[in-house]
């Protein structure tokens, strides 16, 4: 006869209930995040469940084993929007949500839009959330997730895909707003209307974005050139940002955009074929920029620069780095690329002292490592 040890596993296997964990920690700002902590494990089987364990009030441990289309679950609406780079095959077009079309591109021709409803708001995520995929299946298609008004969450190994990308305000994959420790890791964003990750104009405080892989490519594109424009918009009220080890590619644009009063650390990561411009640096922008490769990015930084930006250019400026970073800064790479303009900052950065801050290799080590292991399936 069998134990019931065996028995219990049994069951648990036939279920699709394997022990699914948090792989490692989270670095930098939102170091310390647990999300759901030690809570029992629940596998959600329909959309419905899925949105209620995002959205209630317990922490949970919510592994993801399948794919959740949202795509065609709340209709879709036609509507007039309008057309800011044509019509021609490639070009992305826009809904006019909240009039942008009227205020922002009145000179635009209009025409017909039909998008999903379902993709333009996101999941609702509360605090003390851990959404983890199991493998390379957890994926959430046709809808995102925002995180408004929450802290301690964590977001590890899923993929958000398909939301409206053949329309601008089509949807966001990730939305943090009044938020505060969140950690995104081992993430994949593909085929998105709008932002692949956003940080809204309210706080969103400490959140550490890593391993994880920003997918541009897309058959609809502002730029018309199946590379997209809007990927990451970091623009919250004294936002604490960690960005490393992450593999932006076949974007165009905006990849991040920083302003808000937003202090960024973009270590380590890996920029590949933009054919515009990586970082925009806005007014109240606070950036470090250390030990990241770009390759085939036209310029990996838009000129002009409102903010304040450090590129690590020697390792005699980057000294600086050990008194409030506690490392000193590793010098970026640049293969058939732009470089960085001249500016080299530093009366920001007395703002990262005594804060978590991320380890830094050499950017030498980042393709390699960076293409290996960032997005889902790859823990």
């Amino acid at each position: 006869m069998r134990s019931a040890s065996v028995l219990a596993f049994l069951n648990a296997f036939t279920s699709g209930a394997i022990a699914v964990s948090v792989s490692g920690a989270a670095e930098g700002f939102a170091k310390g995040v647990t999300g759901g902590g030690s809570a029992t494990a629940v596998y959600p089987t329909t959309n419905d469940e899925l949105v209620s364990y995002l959205g209630d009030s317990v922490a949970r441990v919510i592994v993801l084993s399948k794919t959740f289309s949202f795509i065609d679950t709340e209709g879709t609406t036609t509507s007039t929007g309008c057309a800011p780079w044509g019509t021609a095959s490639g070009c992305q077009v826009a809904i006019n949500q909240d009039d942008w079309c009227t205020n922002y591109e009145p000179d635009a021709p209009s025409t017909s839009v039909t998008y999903d409803n379902a993709g333009i708001l996101g999941i609702l995520v509360n605090s003390d959330k851990t959404i983890l995929g199991s493998g390379s299946s957890g994926v959430i298609e046709g809808i995102g997730l925002r995180i408004v008004s929450a802290t301690n969450v964590i977001i590890q190994n899923i993929e958000v895909t398909n939301i409206n990308p053949h329309y601008v305000w089509g949807g966001d994959a990730i939305t943090l707003d009044g938020a505060d420790m969140v950690w995104i890791d081992h993430v994949t964003t593909s085929l998105i209307g709008r932002q692949h990750i956003v940080l809204g104009d309210s706080a969103s405080n400490r959140v550490t974005i890593s391993n994880s892989e920003i997918n541009g490519y897309s058959p609809w594109s502002a730029t018309c050139d199946n590379h997209h424009y809007w990927a990451l918009y970091f623009t919250g009220s004294n936002d604490l940002v960690t960005l490393k080890g992450n593999y932006i590619h076949h974007t165009s644009g905006r990849s991040p955009k920083v302003g808000g009063n937003t202090v960024l650390h973009a270590v380590n990561n890996y920029w590949y074929a933009n054919s515009g411009h990586a970082f925009e640096v806005g007014t109240g922008a606070y950036i470090v920029a250390e030990g990241n490769a770009f390759q085939n990015v036209v310029e990996p930084v838009e000129d002009p620069i409102d903010g304040a930006l450090f590129t690590s250019p020697d390792t005699t400026t980057n000294e600086v780095c050990s008194t409030y970073l506690g490392h000193v800064c590793q010098v970026n790479a640049f293969g058939t690329s732009g470089s960085f303009t001249g500016t080299t900052a530093t009366n920001f950065m007395s703002d990262f002292e005594g804060k978590n801050i991320a380890s830094a290799a050499a950017a030498s080590t980042v393709e390699s490592s960076v293409t290996a292991n960032a997005g889902i399936g790859k823990l």
